[in-house]
């Protein structure tokens, strides 16, 4: 294990990183305001990078990033064919949220998975929202995720939405808004505490100062939800993780969190179904699983119910969940929440299901689906972000206004050929945050998005505060995904409201 030093104050007479930083025009910064000032919430961050010398912050970088691959905290990148793994790229120089800030935004992320837990309960039941007409209905009913053989199905313990990432980036008016909603497996949380765990190292005082909210509690939060939903008595349950195998892109996640939470870690060919019950293999002879945390997609948990070549599920899962003999974390069938056509609709959901207005914003969205936006994003596609509602990680994207002639006639024939699987959005420019340029020793913005993550049981939900910060690494770029070239940052929340702020 490493271990950094805190690094001390510099001469004032002696450059630091934060000379000469400022916000890109156009942009809102984490740090400074447009006139360079600090925002009153991070000036403890600002006058830390006031004090650093680019020497001093390359030694605690260089430092860090031992640490992590030491740690083996690595995701592994198919794009290249060879599934290399990487250690996930991290920039020490926080992202802060003030306290007031976050209190909103909580609430606001409790809101949205409140509803679409009553849009998904609504779906495969009785479908009230459908036949009132509060979205299309064949556009609901064509997402490649909604799974019409789940209808009157209902989950043990009554919960489909263990565990939610939410992504939220933020627009140059300050507002943060959703950009996509991830409810099957997201991932990403086990970086949010390997992160905090260095800045710790790195930066105690200023946190301590702060008063930076906690991270490293997510792991019993997790497990407290998983055994509250158990068909059996909690505390006599046992859960496991459920993993593809090693050569998945976040394994080591999964491993992270089967450690942390104190409980195995499993694949398909650890458990068997036997009657309407699951049990795992074990030296001492079969055990019965209560609650399966699975990382799996629903099209490979199970081949005798989704596809019959999947050698990743264990045959009869879906029996012993629909008879409710084990719980399933998260619920087969979230994926249509996922469908990013679905997103559009999500304000109007919360209208019918709570009969309040969203408290988080979203992103205008055009819907390929409908004729007038199809059209309009046809005559407009140098203009626009295309994005395919079916893929993730970056992939199956159109950058309309950075694109080639090549790429938008690719993407216009892609969008008249089957234009229920596009939808597009006029780009937002991001908010940025300081970033560490190793190759020129100071620190420049970089634009950046926010996935928080919430917890469901049945005592409730429960945000982690902050979440996982991405970077896009690359100058000028918009793609923060770690796969794409992007990397991640700590955020800190402030525990209470800073007086001046």
């Amino acid at each position: 294990m490493v271990h950094i030093d805190n690094t001390q104050a510099v001469r004032t007479a002696t450059p630091t990183i934060l000379d000469g930083y400022r916000a890109i025009p156009g942009t809102y910064d984490e740090l400074v305001e447009a006139g360079g000032a600090t925002r009153p919430h991070a000036r403890m961050v600002g006058s830390l990078l006031a004090n650093m010398s680019a020497d001093s912050f390359a030694r605690c970088q260089a430092l860090a990033e031992l640490s992590l691959a030491q740690r083996g905290v690595t995701f592994s990148v198919y794009s290249d064919d060879r599934g290399t793994e990487k250690v996930m790229p991290v920039c020490l120089v926080p992202r802060v949220i003030g306290a007031t800030e976050w209190a909103r935004l909580e609430k606001g992320l409790v809101q949205r998975l409140t509803t679409l837990q009553l849009f998904l309960d609504d779906l495969y039941g009785e479908q009230k929202a459908l036949r009132d007409k509060v979205m299309p209905t064949d556009l609901l009913l064509g997402s490649k995720h909604y799974l019409p053989q789940l209808r009157g199905m209902k989950p043990p313990g009554g919960v489909r939405i263990h565990i939610a990432g939410i992504d939220l980036i933020r627009s140059p008016d300050g507002v943060l808004r959703v950009l996509e909603d991830n409810l099957r497996t997201p991932s990403g949380v086990s970086y949010v505490i390997e992160n905090r765990l260095i800045t710790k190292r790195v930066f105690p005082a200023a946190m301590d100062r702060i008063g930076v909210r906690r991270v490293d509690d997510y792991p019993t939060q997790l497990v407290e939800r998983l055994r509250s939903v158990s068909p059996e008595d909690p505390e006599k349950s046992t859960i496991v993780v459920l993993t593809p195998g090693p050569f998945n892109s976040a394994y080591f996640e999964h491993s992270f969190l089967a450690r942390s939470m104190g409980i195995e870690l499993v694949e398909a060919s650890d458990l068997f179904v036997s009657g309407d019950e699951v049990f795992v293999r074990t030296t001492l002879g079969p055990r019965r699983v209560h609650v399966i945390y699975r990382r799996t997609d629903d099209a490979y948990i199970d081949p005798e119910f989704f596809r019959p070549d999947s050698m990743l599920g264990v045959p009869g899962l879906m029996r012993a969940w629909a008879a409710g003999k084990v719980t399933l974390a998260n619920a087969p069938g979230n994926g249509v929440c996922d469908d990013k056509a679905i997103y559009p609709f999500v304000p109007d959901l919360i209208r019918y299901f709570l009969s309040e207005e969203p408290i988080i914003e979203q992103v205008d969205t055009k819907v390929c689906a409908r004729p007038e936006d199809c059209k309009y994003v046809l005559e407009h596609l140098d203009q626009l972000v295309v994005k395919a509602v079916d893929e993730a990680g970056g992939y199956g994207m159109l950058m309309g206004p950075t694109a080639s002639a090549a790429e938008l006639d690719m993407f216009r024939d892609r969008i008249i050929a089957d234009p229920r699987r596009y939808i597009a959005q006029h780009r937002i420019e991001l908010s940025t945050c300081p970033t560490w340029v190793p190759e020129e020793r100071r620190i420049e913005p970089r634009r950046i998005d926010l996935r928080p993550f919430i917890l469901t049981g049945k005592q409730g939900s429960w945000v982690l505060p902050g979440g996982l910060t991405r970077v896009a690494l690359r100058a000028g770029s918009y793609v923060v995904n770690s796969s794409q070239g992007g990397g991640s940052k700590d955020t800190w929340v402030q525990a209470q409201a800073d007086a001046a702020s």
